[in-house]
């Protein structure tokens, strides 16, 4: 007799407790930079490390986790392996106390290079199991209290973003996640890219990363419901 489907029915699948308790499991971040010096200023790709008065400035929505400010500056900067990295962006807020329980979130992809979507994908899986919270992903924008977009807005796609935004029933939210939907990225703006969701759609919450791990996806989605509290400022 073959024992292996018994065995993989009896098996629990592992999954993570998160928000009832932070998750430690290994592999479940890479991680961000907590504080920088001007010597990783000097080697940061992408402008996420700026130099201003003698502080350095980290700008998380454009960080790659290249991880060069850490191993090749001469002074490296301090790195914290979290993954609460949600931060709102203009004056909306959270949805209303309606929606703490339950939301429908409608994904658009508006030019992603697919790491972000494949991050998104595994929070239907059961490790993360979103259901559980109440979290919906949907097909259609007229049934969703939340647009997740992701990629750096390409200018084939910046009018169904649009016309996604405008079909959404208020109140309304717009998450972008991902480095491309929160800055352009490595990606734009360019004679293709908008430079992010922010020049066609009123953004209300950033989630950095590139891409962020699902735990970073879901703080942000618990972020819009009021659910969780945002995250503080680098250093």
């Amino acid at each position: 007799m073959n024992i292996w489907p018994l065995r993989g029915l009896l098996t629990p699948v592992p999954a993570t407790r998160y928000p009832a308790t932070q998750e430690t499991a290994t592999g479940v971040t890479p991680g961000r930079p907590r504080a920088a010096s001007a010597e990783a200023v000097l080697v940061c790709p992408t402008g996420a490390l700026l130099s201003e008065a003698g502080h350095v400035n980290i700008d998380l929505a454009r960080c790659v986790h290249c991880f060069r400010c850490t191993r090749q500056a001469a002074a490296p900067a301090a790195w914290e392996s979290d993954y609460e990295w949600a931060r709102p962006r203009g004056q909306r807020g959270a949805l209303p106390a309606a929606f703490r329980r339950s939301i429908h979130v409608r994904v658009l992809d508006a030019g992603d290079c697919s790491a972000c979507l494949a991050e998104l994908l595994q929070l239907e899986s059961p490790a993360y199991s979103v259901h559980r919270l109440g979290i919906y992903i949907t097909p259609t924008p007229r049934d969703a209290d939340v647009l997740l977009v992701v990629g750096p807005v390409t200018n084939a796609m910046r009018a169904p973003l649009e016309q996604a935004y405008a079909a959404m029933p208020t109140p309304k939210r717009v998450i972008a996640a991902g480095a491309c939907a929160a800055s352009g990225g490595l990606f734009g703006p360019s004679f293709a890219s908008n430079g992010g969701a922010a020049g066609a759609v009123p953004i209300d919450l950033v989630v950095p990363g590139c891409p962020p791990p699902p735990l970073a996806i879901l703080h942000g989605l618990l972020v819009v419901m009021g659910r969780a509290a945002p995250a503080e400022a680098p250093a």
